[in-house]
């Protein structure tokens, strides 16, 4: 499937916006571990989210996470002190990406887990038992979601756990986020020096939880209006918060350098409200970031600002080569497509200098089987005359609603098989 994308002449946009996946996948298991559990409220609909409701309510002998990161490395942990013997595997790009730092680290402890393909990736075959916890380390410059997948686990084991970090801790706010919600159930969890997070025994506590929306499916509407040839589209989102846990909450300054500015409806951090965003006449003459902390907006700022006439260095995106495509590669592919020659520099930097070639006169964006290379590129539209996504569905990976969004927002989207 593949659908052909129009611009309307104003975007007008009320849109409610999804819930937090990342949240919504750290509740889920919080709550598997805890005794007489609430429900959790707002939880996300998207295909992440539905892979580890499936795991966690039928707990088949083999667990299908398909392309969820976020399933394979919770589920991992989470399978390790749980009795019975499980496989978990998944696409077969999910068989491409390491796990060996989470294994290790796991195993360490007394987990029994074994490869049953190639070494350092899954398929897995975990046996779970009682796993006493304590002290460990584990390499940190390769994925939070192994120290998150970790932490979750902690307050059930009986020793607690004690991590120290090894390397650059990437994506940092991303254990940020798992310590807060952690916390929001009930356990004591923190930061007791700059490399190193101790988690007390003690369990969860019950409580009712619900999910916010997400600064993340946030930001491709920030980059239509940045991209908006109109001087005043109006795009308004629910649901967002002032002050948020969630790391890609930065997006709100990133795009202010681009011109766009957010208003918030409700003053007060904590509390959802609804977001306008609103265009500035604002041209940086360059762009200069590191996306150690936000790698998922990466995408969305290098498609922003090359449309933009933008040049940049951007670093700190060596992750992005693990991550359900290699973005890096994508990115460079279906940019020099639309007229754009991006260039990689050592084995973290993208650096765009202005160069240009010729565009191809209909622009056909592959996905790669990686929902934010779809949900990046779409805004393009809103510069080329016709842009068309090749597996549109890939959107269902953490933003299921964004085509009816876009429809709601005046874009005209044909359909084609």
């Amino acid at each position: 499937m593949r659908y052909t994308l129009k611009a309307p002449e104003q975007l007008k946009a009320d849109i409610a916006l999804p819930p937090s996946k990342s949240i919504s996948n750290r509740a889920l298991i919080i709550s598997a571990l805890t005794e007489n559990a609430k429900e959790t409220e707002n939880l996300s609909a998207c295909d992440d989210t539905l892979v580890m409701v499936r795991a966690l309510r039928e707990m088949p002998p083999v667990i299908d996470v398909e392309g969820s990161g976020t399933a394979m490395r919770f589920l991992t942990a989470y399978l390790s002190i749980q009795e019975g013997t499980h496989v978990i595997t998944g696409s077969e790009r999910m068989k491409q990406r390491p796990i060996r730092i989470l294994v290790e680290a796991l195993r360490r402890m007394g987990a029994q887990i074994e490869y049953l393909e190639e070494e350092g990736f899954p398929p897995l075959r975990i046996i779970g038992g009682k796993i006493d916890g304590g002290k460990t380390e584990m390499q940190a410059d390769v994925s939070s979601q192994y120290v998150s997948a970790l932490l979750l686990i902690g307050p059930t084991l009986p020793k607690g756990l004690e991590i120290r970090l090894i390397g650059s801790i990437t994506s940092r706010p991303y254990i940020d986020l798992t310590l807060c919600v952690m916390r929001d159930f009930g356990a004591k969890a923190d930061w007791t020096s700059a490399d190193t997070i101790k988690v007390e025994p003690g369990g969860y506590q019950p409580v009712r939880f619900a999910i916010e929306s997400d600064w993340t499916a946030a930001s491709y509407w920030y980059e239509l209006v940045a991209l908006s040839r109109h001087s005043d589209p109006q795009v308004s989102l629910q649901g967002l918060i002032d002050g948020s846990r969630q790391g890609d909450a930065t997006v709100r300054y990133l795009f202010s350098m681009m011109g766009v500015k957010t208003k918030f409806a409700t003053e007060g951090q904590g509390i959802p409200t609804e977001v306008t965003l609103k265009k500035h006449d604002h041209r940086l003459p360059h762009m200069d970031y590191d996306f150690i902390n936000q790698p998922d907006l990466a995408q969305t700022l290098i498609v922003s600002c090359c449309l933009k006439e933008i040049p940049f260095r951007f670093k700190g995106l060596s992750t992005l080569r693990i991550k359900e495509s290699d973005r890096i590669e994508a990115l460079r592919n279906e940019l020099r497509k639309l007229g754009y020659i991006v260039e990689v520099e050592g084995e973290d930097e993208l650096v765009w200098d202005g160069q240009r070639t010729q565009a191809e006169a209909h622009p056909v964006i592959e996905t790669y089987d990686d929902h934010r290379m779809a949900l990046a590129f779409a805004p393009a539209c809103m510069v080329f005359p016709s842009i068309t996504i090749n597996h549109p569905e890939v959107v269902y990976k953490s933003y299921p609603d964004f085509w009816k969004h876009l429809r709601q927002a005046g874009i005209e989207i044909t359909e084609e098989p």
